[in-house]
């Protein structure tokens, strides 16, 4: 008897889902296809009924986290206007939080597989490509002003600075806790300064 399309479906999102803990944990590369498999409770030719290749669903997994990322961005904004807050100010205090900083397994995608995407397909590139501009794009449409290109330079100022902030205070926070934290909040005071200018 066969699997229902509904249950295909539910499997291959399970794969997804473990693929990009184990992704988000440990790397791309260190991650391979017999741990995904298992993590996922499938046999690896049940992972072939859903996938080519590792490849294959690196793509899916990248497509996903950064859907989900732009998804968390847009609610954030959303629910910053509603409050009545500036919602590039609070997503700066959000971003450059030691909480975001610890949440590897569902922080923002565009920090945390920067230091993978190079090395990864095609497909999977592409996926982060488009994430990041609809990051970007959402930033630009929450700046205020009326010149378009200009609050989009100030949208890629923003996202470089936020990502680069927090990928080094991740980077220094087991050997260096003092300095990870200062990082933080310095990149935090610095970016919301040169909002105010």
């Amino acid at each position: 008897m066969g699997v229902s399309r509904q249950q295909a479906n539910e499997n291959r999102q399970s794969i997804i889902a473990a693929a990009e803990k184990l992704f988000r944990e440990r790397g791309v590369d260190a991650v391979g296809l017999t741990e995904l498999t298992k993590a996922a409770g499938f046999t690896q030719g049940g992972f072939y009924n859903h996938f080519e290749s590792k490849d294959a669903l690196v793509a899916a997994v990248m497509n996903k986290a950064m859907e989900d990322g732009t998804n968390r961005l847009v609610a954030a904004i959303e629910q910053s206007s509603a409050m009545g807050v500036d919602p590039i100010k609070r997503q700066i205090d959000l971003y450059l939080s030691p909480d975001h900083r610890s949440d590897i397994d569902s922080g923002c995608p565009v920090s945390t597989f920067a230091g993978d995407v190079r090395r990864l397909s095609a497909g999977a590139r592409k996926s982060y490509a488009d994430g990041v501009a609809s990051n970007l794009d959402c930033l630009a449409d929450a700046l205020n002003g009326t010149n378009k290109r200009e609050r989009r330079r100030k949208a890629i100022s923003i996202l470089s600075r936020l990502v680069g902030t927090l990928m080094l205070s991740r980077a220094v926070v087991d050997a260096d806790p003092d300095l990870a934290d200062e990082i933080l909040k310095d990149g935090r005071r610095q970016l919301l300064l040169d909002l105010a200018d």
